[in-house]
């Protein structure tokens, strides 16, 4: 069985989580480099799992010539720049969302993979990868709800993790852009659509360092799409009982809903409490399958030379709708695409 050599970037929550992944769970996978600013995070790491090689600069990591393949999961702004370089190098590349924090960032992605035609990019839109999406998706193609009237769709950071949130809030691109292009992203794909106008409101309800960077802790949008459906997202960070994503799609003849309520399994606790289900807690726990999937999806196109389904392109689009709901919510107008 053919490995690919991959090399991973960035080891925050999420980036622990792909490499990780990497080193245990994908099969056609050897990961061989490791790449992280926190000298001590990255040495414990690379000892723990015997890496080879570890790094603290990008730059000299994709230097390494037994590298093929890259996975980015560094802050957002920095995707696009390292996306470039690792593809002029000769890299297979990964990306975690966002694209970019903004178009002209998405553009310099663009250009740099319809540069290297010969390699595989993909973007970790991993909400594609849950089965329970895969499957609601199926049911609207093939005409099961009938003509799709509304999107809805809840994406909500518990309260218990807000420090984090905060601390991150000056450099993610604001709400609409580091957590609603999931949700952007699920509408485009399920719906096979985008928008042609977008209204957003929110606020700090509850945290008002939000403000200081034109940005809420519970912000939404209304956007009416080209094929006339409606779509509603709420991005929020002040969940009291833990990680929730929801979606329902409403149609002429029937209704989806995933995960309308939010559990962490099926089991139901009965205590002094009364009857309850536990939540999860995170969204490294709520997409634990779809980060491997999406993953596995990535090293499979490139051992048969094959693309991904989602695209660089899918990427800027994401962007864009998520910066003109970040537009409209700070200019409180109704904005035309």
């Amino acid at each position: 069985m053919k490995k690919i050599k991959v090399g991973a970037v960035g080891l925050g929550r999420l980036g622990y989580r792909h490499a990780e992944n990497l080193a245990f769970k994908i099969p056609n996978a050897e990961l061989i480099a490791l790449c992280d600013m926190n000298q001590e995070k990255l040495n414990e790491t690379v000892n723990a799992w015997n890496i080879p090689f570890g790094y603290t600069d990008f730059d000299e990591m994709i230097k390494n010539e037994e590298l093929e393949a890259i996975v980015i999961t560094s802050p957002s702004a920095l995707h696009t720049t390292q996306i470039a370089k690792a593809l002029d190098a000769g890299l297979h590349v990964f990306s975690e969302k966002p694209l970019g924090t903004n178009v002209e960032e998405c553009k310099i992605a663009e250009e740099a993979v319809e540069r290297h035609p010969e390699l595989v990019f993909m973007l970790g839109f991993m909400r594609r990868y849950d089965p329970s999406y895969a499957y609601a998706r199926e049911k609207i193609k093939n005409g099961e709800i009938g003509k799709p009237v509304l999107f809805r769709g809840y994406s909500q950071d518990p309260e218990s993790c807000i420090d984090g949130a905060i601390a991150y809030c000056g450099h993610s691109g604001g709400q609409f852009i580091d957590m609603a292009v999931h949700d952007i992203d699920l509408a485009c794909w399920m719906l096979e659509s985008e928008p042609k106008s977008i209204f957003a409101i929110g606020g700090c309800y509850a945290h008002p360092e939000f403000g200081e960077h034109k940005d809420g802790d519970n912000v939404s949008a209304l956007m009416h799409f080209k094929n006339e459906t409606m779509v509603f997202l709420l991005a929020g960070r002040t969940a009291p009982h833990g990680y929730n994503v929801e979606t329902e799609i409403i149609g002429t003849k029937g209704t989806l809903r995933i995960a309308s309520v939010p559990q962490k399994n099926l089991v139901e606790i009965l205590d002094e409490h009364g009857v309850r289900k536990e939540c999860s807690q995170d969204f490294l726990e709520r997409f634990e399958d779809a980060y491997v999937e999406e993953v596995l999806e990535f090293i499979d196109c490139i051992v048969n030379n094959r693309k991904p389904e989602v695209t660089v392109y899918d990427g800027t689009k994401t962007t864009e709708i998520a910066y003109r709901c970040k537009e409209a919510f700070e200019t409180n107008e109704l904005i035309r695409m």
